[in-house]
């Protein structure tokens, strides 16, 4: 029915005489095309006709020993590789140990830092005050696994920055800074750090998603922002241990210090950074003071859209085309601005040509535009009169 078995194919009757007269001639010449074959290989082999499989010389796998591929030879360096290569020797581990119950020390958290100077037998850290904050001691761990002893040199919440003195003499590698005021959206950055305190050396790709990203900072935590803070956004993955960490351009230099990423389940890939040059000069201040030192007005204050319209017609008799600036609450007694002649209910909207809408851009306009003992235009509303005064700077204390 179309299947067979062993026994059946075997109880076949012969085949007939005139097909075995056909089969011999056939088998006679195959052999002699096989043995010309053989006999005709070699030469055309040798002539690159043929491919040469095989050979007296035959490996295992029935290969030449010449033929065998040993491995890719292949060159893996990149720029990116090389940045890294370049500065991750100085990205360092900052572990802060707080008291614990019973006089003992306890591990209360990690971040990353990096050695930016080395001088005399002393080398510096720069990380993130959040970093820090509260350590009763901090300890450094360089990337070849050294630990040292670090000193806090001073720190300050306003730009997340801390400063942490270490022992240089077994200090080798520190970190070139680069620029950040040229930097274009969608060049290259690259975050080393010490994510989850479990992957040091940790290295990251993404780009510079914005240069110049603006975001509030409640310090204070009373639900209002104390500062807008001008930072590097990317999508470097920056994850919590990666702050105080660098970002890195391209050519390996520091453009940024990372600080925090938007941790919600549904944002991805939004990491900040604090500019390298907005950093530098409050690195320095920290370094050698122990503090930033910034000017003051000598004044207390308010944003006047914290002043509803009943005071501002009423109190302040403010024109109706004021529509921002800050109320003076009290000059500071025996401060610059007291002796420039502001007093309580003036309403500054201006200094040195620059409007001053609020509370944040009067810290902006003086922490980044002015200078301690520098003097200053304030423009000014009193009962309705626009006025104008000299204020030399103070240092704020």
């Amino acid at each position: 029915m179309g299947y067979y078995d062993d026994n059946e194919y075997n109880s076949r009757p012969p085949a007939p005489a005139k097909r075995r007269g056909v089969f011999l001639p056939a088998l006679i010449g195959a052999i002699l095309g096989a043995f010309l074959v053989l006999l005709a290989t070699p030469v055309l082999q040798g002539a690159g006709i043929l491919p040469n499989y095989g050979g007296e010389e035959e490996n295992g796998l029935g290969t030449n020993d010449e033929n065998v591929q040993k491995g890719v030879d292949v060159d893996v360096t990149t720029d990116i590789t090389k940045a890294v290569d370049k500065t991750s020797g100085a990205v360092v581990e900052v572990v802060k140990i707080q008291q614990g119950d019973f006089f003992q020390q306890e591990q209360a958290g990690s971040g990353s830092g990096v050695l930016y100077k080395k001088e005399g037998d002393k080398a510096y850290v720069v990380t993130n005050d959040h970093v820090v904050a509260g350590a009763s001691k901090i300890e450094i761990t360089l990337a070849n696994g050294t630990k040292l002893e670090g000193k806090l040199r001073g720190t300050d919440p306003l730009m997340d920055l801390a400063v942490v003195e270490v022992d240089g003499a077994k200090v080798d590698d520190i970190a070139q800074f680069g620029s950040s005021d040229d930097l274009k959206r969608g060049e290259p950055a690259i975050a080393i750090g010490n994510p989850l305190g479990t992957f040091p050396g940790s290295v990251t790709q993404g780009i510079v998603s914005s240069a110049d990203r603006t975001i509030p900072v409640d310090i204070d935590g009373d639900g209002s922002p104390d500062w807008q803070a001008e930072v590097i956004q990317t999508d470097a993955a920056i994850n919590p241990g990666n702050s105080g960490g660098a970002l890195l351009n391209i050519s390996g230099q520091v453009i940024g210090i990372n600080s925090s990423k938007i941790a919600q389940q549904e944002v991805e890939g939004i990491g900040f950074a604090i500019p390298v040059d907005i950093a530098r000069p409050i690195i320095n201040d920290l370094e050698k003071y122990g503090e930033v030192r910034r000017p003051k007005l000598g004044v207390d204050v308010i944003s006047l859209e914290q002043v509803n319209s009943y005071h501002r017609q009423t109190t302040l008799k403010l024109p109706n085309d004021v529509k921002s600036g800050i109320v003076v609450m009290e000059a500071v007694p025996l401060s610059a601005a007291e002796r420039a002649g502001l007093k309580e209910l003036d309403v500054i909207v201006e200094m040195d040509g620059q409007p001053i809408k609020d509370v944040v851009q009067l810290r902006k306009f003086l922490y980044t535009k002015t200078k301690i003992g520098e003097e200053v235009e304030v423009v000014y509303y009193r009962e309705g009169k626009k006025k104008t005064a000299k204020v030399k700077l103070e240092k704020q204390t």
